[in-house]
């Protein structure tokens, strides 16, 4: 069976305000040249692009699908909140929450965002396709049931998992988040619940700054449910990948989902301007590939991938390439121009020595 890929072209079209990097401009805050949050539609709109040159895209199944319905959304989110959205984006647009600016039709577009990701994971789940890609545009992994935040403005995942349990499609989901940033919003939804696993690999105190602790571990029936796996900020390949064989990997095994979701975000780049990790693109596809194993072993390979941050417009296609091409088992590679630099400043092995040790510390706290 062939790999999905879910886009349109209408994603790329969510605007993000007048913003220079994180401030709103005016007073001293002089505009940027380019305009707009780090959110932006170009990483994305050139990780599609490198998709055709290469001749991967033509490897998938790419597809548009319709936007998450009313029905869909209520399921995460509380009415009040969609109501005051489909009324800001009626008019002229606005904020909710924290640095979530959008446009008319912004929630349209959001709306079609989670669409994309409920679409991947229910033809996954059918059966139609081995594995999937959802390229959504605005994010979703920030955003709380009432209060968007880090950019993301409807909570995709989360609706997509919704979705699929509410049809009968699947009982048990495991969401397995490498975005550098915390899951805060995928965490809170399910944080009281034990039919959906959360494990969060992010850069420890990076966004948001009150959130991801290890010893956050669920409540009620969620107890033990919720994994946080904060890594110091500047590990790279071995602390990602020896945070999944020994915190994540067994954890998800032992859950026994029917599928597994990745909140994949490129923001632990090395060269992200939001993060301070060191992950080049082969690392992405590396991971990618612990990921199917992982799937082929638990749950007869159902795996997506859901695009979530990622502000280097110059690496977000290369690490992309290398995870969608790993999901598609494709020979067509993409040479990331970044590779030498990154593999080149990897920590050395006295810091390698403290990654484990605070590992060891991660697996004590954890496992309560």
């Amino acid at each position: 069976m062939t790999t999905g890929f879910y886009w349109d072209e209408r994603c790329f079209w969510h605007g993000g305000g007048n913003y220079a990097f994180l401030s709103p401009v005016g007073g001293l805050v002089q505009p940027l040249a380019a305009g707009g949050l780090p959110e932006g539609p170009e990483s994305k709109r050139r990780l599609k692009a490198l998709l055709d040159v290469t001749g991967l895209a033509a490897e998938l199944r790419c597809q548009s699908a319709p936007p998450a319905t009313w029905e869909d959304l209520a399921r995460v989110h509380p009415e009040a909140f969609l109501q005051k959205f489909k009324g800001l984006s009626d008019a002229s647009g606005g904020e909710l929450g924290l640095r979530t600016p959008f446009g008319p039709g912004g929630f349209e577009i959001a709306s079609l965002s989670a669409g994309l990701a409920k679409a991947a994971l229910t033809d996954v789940l059918k059966g139609d396709i081995r594995n999937a890609y959802s390229l959504s545009r605005p994010p979703g992994h920030h955003c709380l049931p009432d209060w968007p935040n880090g950019f993301c403005l409807l909570a995709n995942i989360a609706i997509a998992i919704e979705s699929v349990q509410a049809a009968g499609l699947a009982r048990r989901i495991a969401v397995i988040d490498w975005d550098v940033h915390h899951g805060n919003g995928t965490e809170a939804i399910f944080y009281d619940r034990d039919d959906v696993l959360t494990v969060s690999l992010h850069q420890d105190r990076n966004y948001p700054l009150d959130t991801g602790d290890a010893a956050d571990r669920g409540r009620g029936a969620g107890e033990g449910f919720n994994r946080n796996i904060p890594l110091p900020p500047g590990g790279g390949r071995h602390a990602y990948l020896s945070a999944w064989d020994r915190l994540v990997d067994q954890q998800v095994a032992d859950f026994a989902p029917d599928a597994i979701v990745i909140a994949c975000g490129f923001d632990a780049s090395g060269v992200d301007p939001l993060g301070r990790m060191m992950l080049s693109a082969a690392d992405f596809g590396d991971l990618t590939r612990r990921a199917m194993a992982l799937a082929d072993r638990v749950c007869d390979g159902r795996l997506v991938l859901v695009h979530e941050g990622g502000y280097s417009e110059v690496h977000v296609p290369f690490c992309g390439h290398a995870a969608i091409g790993a999901l598609a088992g494709s020979g067509i590679e993409a040479a990331d121009p970044m590779h030498p630099r990154i593999t080149g400043q990897q920590p050395g092995a006295a810091f390698d020595a403290f990654t484990d040790s605070w590992i060891d510390g991660l697996a004590h706290t954890l496992d309560g």
